[in-house]
């Protein structure tokens, strides 16, 4: 099975976006929004964890069954999620 070649410049430029969101994260954390810092924080947590699951963890290039496996995953735990908080709202 062939494997995707990446190359050099493309991984230092994702470690860049990734330690520029990281900066993000930590001067959002300095400001006063409310209740948005915990949404901001935790979108700009997303989004690093997408940049990593697809280029350092190789999923953009991986079969289609290993993208699925993900997807799947990530549905099954927003079902948990979902039926503890709802569980946990009601009481």
């Amino acid at each position: 099975m062939p494997e995707h070649i990446v190359s050099r410049k493309l991984y230092f430029l994702i470690c860049g976006i990734l330690l520029s969101l990281t900066l993000l994260t930590w001067g959002v954390a300095l400001i006063n929004l409310g209740r948005w810092n915990i949404v901001l924080a935790l979108a700009i947590a997303f989004s690093k964890a997408t940049l990593v699951a697809l280029f350092f963890m190789h999923l953009r290039y991986s079969p289609r069954r290993t993208q699925l496996t993900l997807v799947a995953g990530l549905f099954w735990l927003g079902i948990l999620l979902l039926l503890t908080m709802s569980d946990y709202l009601t009481r």
